[in-house]
């Protein structure tokens, strides 16, 4: 069974660094299948950002199947960090 709300080790940081830049940051993991970890916004602008944690190997980095499926239906921006 898939857990919902996994998050990369890095993913606090990460939120940590947009918001010492000035963004607003709502964490999205909780929704799971597939949704991007991150909605991040500045300057009256909305980003979507999936995050990865950069040292894992390139294999544990890829987008899973609902991710991808995700990113190719979205009309909006998505992000990866």
């Amino acid at each position: 069974m898939r857990r919902y709300g996994k998050v990369d080790s890095n993913h606090k940081s990460i939120v940590e660094a947009f918001r010492k830049l000035g963004c607003s940051v709502l964490s999205l993991a909780p929704l799971g299948k597939g949704a991007p970890d991150l909605a991040v916004g500045y300057g009256g602008l909305t980003c979507l950002v999936e995050v990865k944690d950069g040292s894992k190997p390139k294999s544990a980095q890829k987008l899973t199947p609902d991710q991808k499926q995700f990113w190719d239906t979205w009309k909006g921006g998505v992000r990866l960090v």
